[in-house]
């Protein structure tokens, strides 16, 4: 009960301190990243690099960054946007702001028009997402399948699943996160292999 207090307290601290795009997590690539990944090195660089670009440019137009709530994923160029804004015109801005960031090959329009999730909300997603995450580490029958490399985002109770993925593969991704609980709705955006 007290690591949940802990960890609880951490991410509204986290999440206090941080504007309404703010998210910019890019994080450096490992080694053993790139020994998993079915992507190349530069793939994944540029996939951070869209990231971070995105955020740094929606941060500096004032109404997005008061008003949104957004979040950036790219995976293969592929870049999933999910989050809420309060208004089409604002909605649309986002759009044409991330549409020009350098290696952005094909846009996942998943912004909802509405206010900004509340915090505990925003915490659900983070537990409905580390839930996900724990139970695809279990999967152990597929040969040269690593669940390390995809990207799990929730956003309002909806799952998105992002990466390379053979069909049968994706299908027991999709079949084991079905089984798990919270959540509202499954949206793959995988790229698939065969």
């Amino acid at each position: 009960m007290k690591i949940f207090l802990l960890i609880t307290t951490l991410i509204n601290a986290v999440l206090l301190n941080a504007c309404a795009t703010v998210s910019n997590t890019s994080t450096p690539v490992q080694a053993e990243d790139l020994l998993k990944d079915r992507r190349t090195h530069n793939i994944i660089v540029s996939d951070n690099e869209i990231e971070s670009d995105a955020y740094e440019e929606l941060n500096d137009d004032p109404d997005i960054k008061q008003y949104c709530h957004i979040n950036i994923n790219a995976y293969n160029g592929a870049t999933l946007i999910t989050g809420e804004a309060p208004s089409e015109a604002l909605k649309t801005k986002v759009l044409a702001t991330v549409q020009v960031i350098k290696n952005v090959k094909l846009i996942h329009d998943h912004l909802s028009i509405a206010e900004p999730s509340d915090l505990g909300s925003q915490e659900n997603d983070l537990l409905i997402t580390q839930t996900v995450k724990k139970a695809l580490k279990q999967i152990r029958s597929m040969h040269d399948f690593d669940p390390n490399t995809l990207k799990i985002i929730t956003e309002n109770g909806v799952v998105y699943l992002m990466g390379l993925v053979q069909r049968d593969e994706g299908k027991v991704v999709i079949n084991l996160t079905k089984l798990q609980p919270g959540i509202k709705q499954i949206v793959t955006v995988f790229e698939y292999l065969d």
